[in-house]
């Protein structure tokens, strides 16, 4: 389950906001929108309904600079800003640019982990608020955008997964990801954001 979480965090995760507060639409960010040493933190956990912990951990992304070339550090893996902040050609995107409280849309996504195993999501997608939200990395203005549907893979598995995901335009970033999928209850928050003065 975590190596699926890292490959999905890992494509799609970063596609962060870049916000206009008069007008309450956030707009796919630039590659101008992020600096070397930028950094965000999060503790994730996964446990089953028994109470089995099956993920448990950091993660940690930092922008770097090679050669040149801005990069975010994604485990032991660099990808360019640019693959991140590419737009979305997806007649069934993760994210529907620009973001706007009471849009709708269907988000697919078909992967394959690690070990073979290949997989499909298949959500109805609603951003039902843009209000503060607490988290342990301080308080933001975030949206809420809820994800309802299911997640089926190769070995047989078929769930239902309901995600809220709490995306905060200041940190370009989602701040907390609650994920309800079958006997599963994922959880991932923001506990320290910093940038370079």
């Amino acid at each position: 389950m975590k190596i699926q979480m890292v490959i999905f965090f890992a494509l799609v995760m970063l596609s962060a906001c870049n916000s206009t507060k008069e007008s309450g639409i956030t707009k796919q960010p630039t590659l101008g929108d992020y600096q070397v040493g930028e950094k965000w933190v999060w503790k994730y956990k996964g446990v089953t309904t028994e109470g089995e912990v099956r993920s448990d951990g950091r993660d940690v992304r930092e922008i770097v600079s090679i050669d040149g070339v801005l990069g975010i550090t994604i485990g032991n893996d660099t990808i360019p800003v640019t693959d991140i902040v590419k737009p979305d050609e997806s007649e069934t995107p993760k994210y529907d640019w620009p973001l706007k409280v009471g849009k709708k849309w269907k988000y697919e996504n078909n992967w394959t982990s690690q070990d073979g195993t290949t997989g499909k999501q298949s959500q109805e997608s609603e951003i039902l608020s843009y209000q503060e939200e607490t988290v342990e990395a301080g308080t933001f203005m975030a949206y809420t955008i809820k994800y309802t549907g299911k997640t089926t893979n190769s070995r047989g598995y078929n769930a239902n997964e309901e995600e809220v995901w709490l995306y905060a335009p200041e940190v370009k970033n989602f701040i907390k990801l609650t994920q309800t999928q079958g006997d599963f209850l994922y959880v991932e928050e923001l506990i320290e954001y910093s940038k370079p003065e």
